[in-house]
């Protein structure tokens, strides 16, 4: 893809980073060199006048290190007990690897419920901009020591969708552990194509999700994605999916010149994300 100029102009991206990006695939431990140079990218994205906002995941599965457990647990309460632990140790290595480039971050947990609920979603909505105001890169989990819903039902794709919804981003960034989009699975088929550019979701499109995923702490597929790119689109932003193997993407992408899926947005006003999470949930 080379679009110099398409991506030139944004003003507020948010970027999400899921489990299996963050971890060494044979132990399951923090890459602490992946997410130094995602800190360094983002804070070069913000160092240019850009309001940047991370969706990590990863919570679970620092926690379950951290607790000695060696496969992935079972146990609703289990999770959260993790999630729990892993929380506090995965911001307190974000902080340290910010604070190289002098920036500063800010946690936020949020459920689902904060975006059904209006004075919820809007008082989320008041401490996101005062901290883009501020200068303050926000960093979002699904607070899942209250919540379950992300732990049943899928990655932390969706929710960084309505975070974009919510602070009215024009570009969301799923960092993933393949390229993008493609014409068919292409673990298994070689000769699957990668699609460069979306520019709407029709039902062609959304019948290639798949919610197959061969990561031991991810739980995101390519369903949970195409869901968070009719999020993203309808209230208004691109997205973009490109692999997370080399963060050093992140500039790419603003550059114009990278590989992966652009969802071009496609802005409706009738849709209201109150509903939609509400129709998901039934």
């Amino acid at each position: 893809m080379d679009s110099k100029d398409y991506f030139k102009h944004k003003k507020r991206v948010v970027v999400k980073i899921g489990s299996s990006s963050l971890h060494h695939e044979n132990t399951g431990k923090l890459n602490f060199t992946k997410i130094e140079r995602l800190a360094r990218e983002l804070c070069d994205i913000r160092n240019q006048g850009i309001d940047v906002c991370l969706v990590s995941s990863g919570a679970i599965a620092v926690g379950r290190q951290a607790l000695g457990f060696q496969e992935r647990v079972q146990s609703i309460a289990t999770k959260q007990a993790c999630a729990a632990v892993g929380q506090a140790r995965l911001m307190l290595t974000y902080q340290k690897m910010f604070a190289e480039y002098h920036q500063e971050v800010g946690q936020v947990l949020m459920t689902k419920g904060t975006m059904q609920d209006n004075v919820s979603r809007k008082n989320a909505q008041n401490t996101f901009e005062e901290l883009f105001r501020l200068g303050v890169i926000p960093i979002v989990n699904e607070n899942d020591t209250v919540s379950t819903y992300e732990i049943r039902f899928g990655d932390n794709d969706s929710l960084s969708a309505m975070v974009a919804a919510l602070v009215g981003a024009d570009l969301l960034i799923l960092l993933s552990d393949i390229d993008g989009l493609f014409t068919d699975d292409p673990h298994k088929n070689p000769d699957a194509e990668l699609i460069e550019v979306v520019e709407e979701l029709d039902p062609k499109i959304l019948a290639m999700a798949k919610s197959s995923t061969g990561s031991d702490v991810g739980t995101g597929g390519m369903e949970t994605k195409l869901t968070a790119a009719r999020i993203a689109t309808l209230s208004g932003a691109d997205m973009v999916i490109v692999n997370a193997e080399d963060v050093g993407i992140l500039h790419e992408i603003f550059e114009g010149k990278f590989r992966g899926t652009l969802f071009k947005e496609h802005y409706d006003e009738d849709f209201y994300i109150a509903d939609f999470i509400e129709e998901r949930m039934e």
